[in-house]
């Protein structure tokens, strides 16, 4: 069977997600594009033989789609796509954020309870990386001991200035609260985020960069983290678990050595996201595939995407009161839904 896999949204990332759909995916086409700029859309039909939605209302509608991908902008858009895809039964894939709000996370939760199944699977795509999963398996084989600490690093070459101080903790910062709760495998205590006083003069007035994240575990695990989006060198993420017996560091796949006359220089900091997690980006999809040709999902949940915003809630809350230690209170009852 060949999936017909609808795309809702096609700019920066939808636009890569189309490309992959069409092009690199085993079990799975192009079925059907929405986006507001009805042009944008017409270009990846024609392009790839795929459908023209008015809206994405009716691609999720439509017999000929499948499953549905939900990249859309604002983030506040992705609630009423999820919801409607799981009210038709159709599994949908939702790039982060779930939604911008824990209520409207719980909200896509009840709606996938009620049907009894889990439909959603969120654009969590770091765990698909061989980085990542490579530091998960040493940290669950404690060959190196417990983890005590985590130093991470996300920075961006650079943010027009559409993005704002906000930003730095839903959009970029998102990644590191999931990522880190699923290598670690326990949930968060409190969280703070500082806003130091001296700033990039490559930053505008609506944004404070850079910020600095801490957060620690149930069991003591401090995390801290730099929020730099415009470090001017390139996309450039790190992560150091210092365990008691070893420490255990991402190493970025895009880096390449080049010796010259008397030099020894690293070149090649990835551009962005769709560059350092491409290899990410194709198993995540891949993966997604594969489980709704066999009529489930395992991948990130909703219960996952719930987890992340509350952690950016409390991390918030934080910020906007002068780096105060805001505890991290996930809902009491995890539904058995998410506990496979």
């Amino acid at each position: 069977m060949t999936l017909s896999i609808g795309i809702i949204g096609l700019g920066f990332m939808g636009s890569d997600h189309v490309k992959r759909v069409a092009k690199r995916l085993n079990g799975a086409r192009l079925g059907g594009v929405a986006d507001l700029k009805q042009d944008l859309a017409e270009k990846y039909a024609k392009e790839y033989g795929a459908k023209v939605f008015a809206n994405g209302m009716d691609l999720i509608d439509s017999p000929d789609i499948d499953a549905v991908m939900v990249v859309t902008r604002p983030h506040e858009t992705h609630e009423k796509f999820v919801i409607h895809a799981i009210e038709v039964g159709k599994f949908v894939f939702c790039e982060k954020p779930l939604t911008l709000t824990a209520a409207g996370c719980q909200k896509i939760i009840d709606a996938e309870v009620k049907g009894g199944k889990r439909l959603v699977q969120v654009g969590f795509m770091r765990r698909y990386d061989p980085g990542y999963i490579e530091m998960k398996q040493a940290i669950d084989s404690h060959e190196y001991g417990e983890p005590l600490l985590i130093h991470a690093t996300h920075r961006n070459t650079s943010v027009d200035e559409t993005y704002d101080t906000s930003m730095s903790i839903i959009e970029t910062a998102i990644h590191e609260a999931d990522v880190l709760h699923w290598l670690l495998g326990e949930d968060y205590e409190s969280g703070t985020t500082f806003l130091p006083k001296k700033q990039t003069k490559y930053t505008h007035s609506k944004l404070h960069d850079p910020q600095i994240i801490t957060l620690d575990t149930k069991s003591g695990v401090h995390i801290d983290l730099e929020v730099f989006v415009n470090d001017q060198i390139g996309y450039d993420i790190n992560c150091s678990v210092v365990c008691e017996d070893g420490i255990i560091n991402l190493e970025s796949p895009q880096i390449t050595s080049v010796k010259t006359n008397k030099l020894r220089r690293q070149v090649k900091i990835p551009v962005d996201c769709t560059e350092r997690f491409k290899t990410a980006y194709d198993h995540e999809l891949q993966h997604w595939v594969d489980d709704v040709a066999q009529n489930k999902v395992t991948g990130p949940s909703s219960w996952d995407g719930l987890v992340a915003m509350v952690t950016c809630d409390a991390l918030a809350k934080s910020r906007d009161n002068h780096a105060e230690r805001v505890p991290i209170v996930l809902p009491a009852n995890k539904p058995a839904l998410y506990n496979d």
